[in-house]
């Protein structure tokens, strides 16, 4: 997992509250456990038209939020479906970060354990941040726990250990392996069966 420590980048507006796993990557496109692949398809229903042509005003289709890693969006955020594949369509279309006021329990989970840093902000912070243009920035500075944009900076709450872990760009693997040593010498240990 790539260390997360302050990212400042444009910033994809999509304000919409009860966001599902449906809209993020359909079920049509979750065929592959690779992690990649899924950012063409990410928010299909919404990105593309019937025809598979692009919606030019969807903003993932625009040109000038091009290369944004910052999405801001509305309540409950990832309901629906337990499927990774979400947080996989996002990481892969390019987002490290997602602000929204809430987040499905599940989908919370998967993004901490995928490297996408879910932020919890109210509604009178983000109504602020939705006023981000294509020519502006938003920084996330996770040591300090604060989002910037313009002269403003907003704080938010973390789990200690979750912050430690995208600060270390550390995931469930890389931790167990810092014992491989004492994971050894027990197996070691213990009785073949035949």
């Amino acid at each position: 997992m790539e260390a997360f420590t302050t990212e400042t980048s444009k910033a994809i507006v999509i304000p919409n509250d009860d966001i599902d796993t449906d809209i993020l990557i359909p079920k049509q496109f979750l065929k592959n456990i690779l992690r990649t692949g899924f950012g063409i398809n990410a928010f299909y229903p919404w990105r593309y038209h019937e025809d598979g042509s692009q919606v030019e005003d969807f903003p993932l289709n625009q040109k000038e939020h091009q290369g944004a890693t910052i999405l801001i969006t509305g309540n409950n955020f990832g309901c629906g479906s337990s499927r990774e594949h979400a947080v996989w369509a996002l990481t892969d279309y390019g987002f490290r970060a997602v602000i929204a006021g809430g987040f499905s329990d599940i989908f919370f989970m998967n993004a901490t354990k995928n490297g996408l840093l879910p932020i919890i902000l109210p509604e009178a912070d983000r109504a602020i941040l939705r006023e981000c243009q294509a020519d502006e920035e938003v920084t996330i500075d996770l040591e300090q726990q604060v989002v910037k944009f313009r002269d403003h900076a907003f704080h938010f709450d973390i789990n200690a250990t979750w912050k430690e872990k995208f600060l270390k760009g550390q995931d469930d693997i890389s931790l167990t392996e810092q014992y491989e040593d004492q994971i050894k010498a027990y197996e070691a240990k213990r009785p073949v069966f035949n």
